[in-house]
């Protein structure tokens, strides 16, 4: 065992369990990784919406948090306009792999 895991056993015990779920991750060439952990719009939208109302702390009423979340959302989603550079390259590469799932219109 290494040293953070002889000092941290249930954070390696952590890391080690799900092993086999993480290992097929790393058979992607570097810039298909970078692009499927960069890109996850769920979590994004997740740290945007937990951000704004952890500011905000107590609310009045539910519907101060609906119009609170519904402005996050309206302003969140503006941002969502550009396009990450590294794309099509990882394109490629996804086209490359499973040409049948990975469709693109041709």
């Amino acid at each position: 065992m290494s040293p953070w895991g002889t000092r941290y056993p249930p954070i390696a015990a952590l890391w080690h369990r799900p092993w086999d779920q993480v290992i097929p991750f790393y058979a992607f060439a570097p810039d298909v990784r970078k692009i499927a952990y960069t890109t996850n719009a769920i979590e994004s939208l997740h740290m945007q919406l937990r951000k704004i109302i952890k500011a905000r702390g107590r609310f009045p009423s539910d519907k101060a948090v609906l119009k609170l979340i519904w402005l996050a959302l309206r302003n969140v989603v503006a941002k969502w306009t550009g396009s990450r550079h590294d794309w099509k390259s990882a394109m490629t590469r996804f086209v490359l792999l499973d040409p049948v799932r990975f469709n693109i219109g041709v």
